[in-house]
């Protein structure tokens, strides 16, 4: 179920120059929202930007009414959200997406993700958690991309961080380092967001190692409902397409081509 709402931005916080945390205060959607969905969110009232932006939720604040998003500024929609303040208000579509994260049923599981892809894995880790092993790979370019560290380390009984250059925690990818703990204990389900070539690299790996895993997919999207066809991916298990705001945005790692 989803609403369509004008909501209060209750915080907002600069986490690096052009990633910004913001929090909206809605009991309804709140009450309704599952780890791995998404918002829709209409950055002004101008005729541009027309398209509303899909935006992943990061943190879903049940006894506060709150839901938390993060993003980075990559165009003029993104540009004009940065500049909203606390005590704005914006109108959301949400929650969207079908797809969600299914983790009930593990006890042990890795996550894993890749700058901006991270931000949609904490719920995932927090709500997991309560009855899981949760160990947590996140990737950045550098350090000076680093963001979510001590959220991360609070929801994960490990948290491994890896940057390309070696200038912050690891040196080298993420998925190295996942590659490596599997090799002790293999996790009952593994679980990405980030950059296409570590989503590829993953699903060979679990395929390889007959591991099960899910995937959060990120593509622009216009309706987020399934009728501009502009978020398609290729079904692997048939000639047709799943489109991510309405089939997604997770997926079993195996049922879709990216």
């Amino acid at each position: 179920m989803s609403f369509s709402r004008s909501v209060e931005i209750v915080a907002k916080e600069q986490l690096k120059n052009d990633i910004f945390k913001f929090a909206i205060q809605s009991e309804e959607m709140t009450k309704v929202a599952l780890p791995g969905q998404f918002l829709e969110i209409r950055v002004n009232d101008d005729i541009e930007p027309f398209l509303r932006r899909a935006i992943s939720i990061h943190k879903i604040e049940k006894q506060k009414n709150e839901l938390e998003f993060i993003f980075q500024v990559r165009g003029k929609g993104t540009e004009i959200l940065a500049q909203k303040q606390v005590g704005d208000k914006i109108s959301v579509i949400g929650p969207l997406g079908k797809g969600s994260f299914q983790f009930e049923n593990y006890k042990n599981i890795a996550i894993i993700g890749g700058g901006i892809g991270i931000f949609p894995l904490y719920e995932l880790a927090k709500q997991a958690g309560k009855n899981a092993n949760v160990n947590t790979y996140l990737g950045f370019r550098n350090k000076d991309f680093v963001v979510l560290e001590d959220e991360f380390s609070q929801v994960s009984n490990k948290l491994v961080l890896a940057t390309d250059d070696g200038s912050y925690g690891k040196n080298g990818f993420a998925i190295d380092y996942l590659k490596e703990d599997c090799k002790n204990e293999k996790p009952d389900c593994i679980y990405a967001c980030g950059p296409l070539p570590m989503l590829k690299a993953i699903r060979d790996f679990a395929a390889q190692n007959n591991i099960l895993a899910q995937v959060s997919l990120e593509e622009r999207m216009g309706c987020a409902i399934g009728i501009c066809l502009g978020c398609a991916v290729k079904d692997r298990n048939s000639d047709g397409y799943k489109h991510v705001c309405k089939d997604g945005p997770v997926f079993d790692i195996n049922d879709v081509e990216f």
